[in-house]
């Protein structure tokens, strides 16, 4: 039996490969960036809708048709929902599960504003996206959840 001799790696595949390592080297920054950018947008929705209450209330009564719940009640939860959930995406706590609400309540967002316009349903349709990328690959290396996982007994 003859054991096949590979040729010496070509210059294009060494440069291909050191590349691919320092995109893997880089992967934990790139996923607490996407973090932080989604957190960012939900987290300054809920500001806003905080900020002016009154406000609030009225899209909840006239623009926004959340199912099954009150306006104020669709308003409360919401504007919890988009301060709370960023927080734990962000610092990295229950990473997966953070996303998957944050996904979820995207798409709630998106049914329940039927005037919205084709620029935000694109804004809408990146977040979830990007909300699917953390629940699949998980936060990365830089989030609290990678820390409690080292302290839990083998």
């Amino acid at each position: 039996m003859q054991t096949a001799v590979l040729p010496p790696p070509s210059a294009a595949f060494r440069i291909y490969a050191g590349f691919a390592h320092l995109v893997d080297k880089l992967q934990p920054l790139f996923a607490l960036a996407l973090r932080l950018y989604v957190a960012r947008v939900f987290f300054a929705s809920g500001l806003v809708k905080l900020e002016n209450w009154d406000s609030t209330l009225a899209l909840f009564e006239n623009e926004f048709h959340v199912p099954v719940l009150s306006p104020q009640a669709a308003a409360m939860l919401g504007t919890g929902a988009e301060l709370f959930l960023p927080l734990l995406l962000a610092l990295g706590i229950g990473t997966r599960c953070s996303a998957l609400a944050l996904f979820l309540f995207n798409i709630v967002a998106v049914v329940s504003y039927p005037d919205l316009s084709d620029a935000g349903i694109k804004d809408h349709v990146l977040w979830g996206t990007l909300l699917l990328v953390t629940l699949v690959y998980g936060p990365g290396k830089f989030a609290l959840d990678r820390w409690f996982e080292r302290r839990q007994p083998a």
